[in-house]
């Protein structure tokens, strides 16, 4: 009866937050039913999600109206992230956002390519005035796409606050059907300290979980002893959709009194890469699968609320406890799980061993670690907690750990290339090396006479690598002296098998023209409704140039009536 109190005060609680923001003033971002694809604050690599991912009937180019009155506060285009995304101010001081688009209404499409020739450059970032792009509830503001990082065709829709705070829209009364209970895949135990244990071991534990006949879980019973502390893999599901999208709040209760508390409503962007301090890390690089933790470890994210000894159970000997996690949708759809600890403190049968090594990693001090031409500086509180570091430089191949252990922030590692020849120090960049096979990907490379220098947030295997090779240009819908006068665009398909792209530059006739570029299918589109081909006879010039500086040049003479 207590348990049952309880959560009716916490459900009645969350009901009532939902209340604190404004329910009618923001309309539907399409005039289509919402069904989602991507739910709000669920886990992604390196973040949480910062709006809903809303599907648009696998096609591109529906109306996207903004969701109330205000103004076009800033406009972003970009070849990854968001793509084409605007973002709008209303006068209760929110701003809703729009990712992913394919192209914006006449008015703003016209206003933006003015700057984009003015500055000869595609990708972009615009903060117009009040005055300058004004709109109202339910006017056309763009149409919807799949540009950017972006794996299909949808809409990203994000309401954020006056600190840049992004908010579950649905809190705003953004409806999605939702009449599915979260779904709970997996349950772990974990042994915290050195005389923690779960079932006689100090190693993570994988819990059976047992279906109940009322949709609720058990597990088998556990014997424990010391700091434990639990993880779970759970998804939810929408109507009409089969995604496995994130779910709205974790709860968990220690003999009925609530210990922990993940609330998926708001966030900041600055946190959201201690997402994978909240995830077991090390568990997902190996198995692609995300358990979160239902206790607090050296993590400052705001989702997880005050709790009692961080989440952490204290499990003392012969002593009985009922563990239960709650698992929550937006529409307070319930999951629950149970777990009966008996406090038995046992010889362990595989106490954990750490492995030293000659680097030990203190995570609020300054670390500079050197062997032969390479270096790596790590800054204070670039790590959640202080390890034992592998390191070791073998032919210019650095060894950096392994990539089981989440980062705060960047690190630099430097290359000394001094000893390489004039003549291939320019093509030289740092790479990462992944794989089995070691294949080589670009780090951001910087060039400072002989140092080469990259940042990066990721551990695991550097090398030097070297790209000679131009990148490739070919036309897809035209060749040399053929007439345009019907076409309505020009494809061009640029790549590079090393470095990657850089940047790219068109002409035609001498002028600079506006190309598209999409790095998903490696193509350039130039559209001729610029009207800045007016000439019957048309030289057109590409050049495009790889990150060490390896340059290609294209160039063909078209006609157009």
């Amino acid at each position: 009866m207590r348990f049952i109190l309880y959560f009716l005060l916490v459900s009645s609680t969350l009901i009532n937050a939902q209340n604190n923001y404004p329910q009618d003033y923001f309309a539907s971002p399409l005039e289509i039913p919402l069904i989602l694809s991507g739910t709000f604050a669920e886990l992604r690599s390196n973040h949480f999600h910062s709006g809903l991912d809303i599907k648009t009937q696998q096609r591109e180019g529906l109306k996207v109206i903004s969701c109330a009155d205000g103004f076009v506060s800033r406009i972003k285009l970009s070849h990854f992230g968001y793509g084409k995304a605007l973002y709008i101010t209303h006068p209760n001081g929110y701003t809703t956002v729009y990712g992913h688009l394919q192209n914006f209404s006449p008015e703003i499409d016209a206003y933006i390519k003015k700057q984009q020739y003015e500055a000869e450059s595609y990708e972009i970032e615009l903060f117009p005035s009040v005055e300058t792009l004004p709109v109202t509830k339910g006017s056309l503001v763009a149409y919807s796409g799949n540009t950017g990082g972006s794996g299909g065709p949808h809409l990203h829709f994000e309401i954020r606050d006056k600190e840049e705070r992004p908010i579950n829209p649905m809190l705003f009364g953004i409806d999605i059907k939702d009449n599915s209970r979260p779904i709970v895949s997996a349950v772990y135990a974990y042994a915290l300290d050195e005389n923690g244990s779960v079932n006689k071991s100090s190693s993570k534990q994988k819990l059976r979980l047992i279906p109940l006949k009322n949709g609720e879980y058990t597990t088998e019973s556990i014997e424990a002893f010391g700091a434990i502390g639990f993880g779970v893999e759970t998804t939810d599901r929408q109507d009409l959709a089969a995604n496995s999208n994130g779910v709205y709040n974790i709860q968990t209760f220690v003999n009925g009194n609530q210990n922990f508390e993940v609330d998926f409503s708001i966030f900041s962007f600055d946190e959201s890469s201690c997402i994978n301090q909240f995830i077991d890390y090390e568990h997902y690089i190996n198995s692609r699968q995300r358990i979160q933790r239902l206790y607090k470890k050296n993590n400052p994210l705001s989702i997880l609320k005050p709790t009692v000894n961080d989440g952490i159970l204290e499990v003392k000997d012969s002593t009985a406890t009922v563990y239960k996690i709650r698992v929550s949708d937006f529409k307070n759809n319930e999951t629950f799980v149970t777990i009966n600890i008996k406090g038995k403190k046992s010889n362990v049968s595989n106490p954990k061993v750490e492995k030293t090594t000659p680097y030990y990693i203190t995570a609020n001090q300054a670390t500079n670690l050197k062997s032969g031409n390479v270096s790596v500086d790590f800054y204070p509180n670039t790590f959640y907690e202080d390890f034992y570091m592998n390191f070791d430089v073998s032919n210019d191949t650095l060894t950096l750990h392994q990539d089981v252990m989440p980062t705060r922030k960047n690190f630099t590692i430097n290359y000394d290339i001094s000893n390489y020849k004039d003549a291939d120090k320019d093509q030289l960049f740092i790479a990462r090396l992944v794989g089995s096979r070691k294949y080589p990907s670009y780090s951001t490379t910087k060039r400072e006479g002989n140092i080469l220098t990259t940042s990066t947030k990721t551990l695991g295997s550097y090398g030097l690598a070297s790209d000679t090779t131009r990148p490739s240009i070919s036309p897809i819908n035209f060749k040399e002296g053929q007439w345009l006068s019907d076409y309505r665009f020009l494809k061009v398909r640029i790549s590079d098998n090393l470095s990657g792209i850089s940047n790219y530059r068109a002409t035609i006739n001498g002028k600079w023209i506006l190309m598209e570029y999409e790095y998903k299918n490696n193509t350039l589109t130039y559209d001729f409704n610029d009207s800045t081909v007016t000439d019957t006879k048309n030289d057109f010039k590409l050049i495009v140039t790889d990150n060490v500086g390896n340059s290609a040049t294209f160039e063909a003479t078209f006609f157009r009536k």
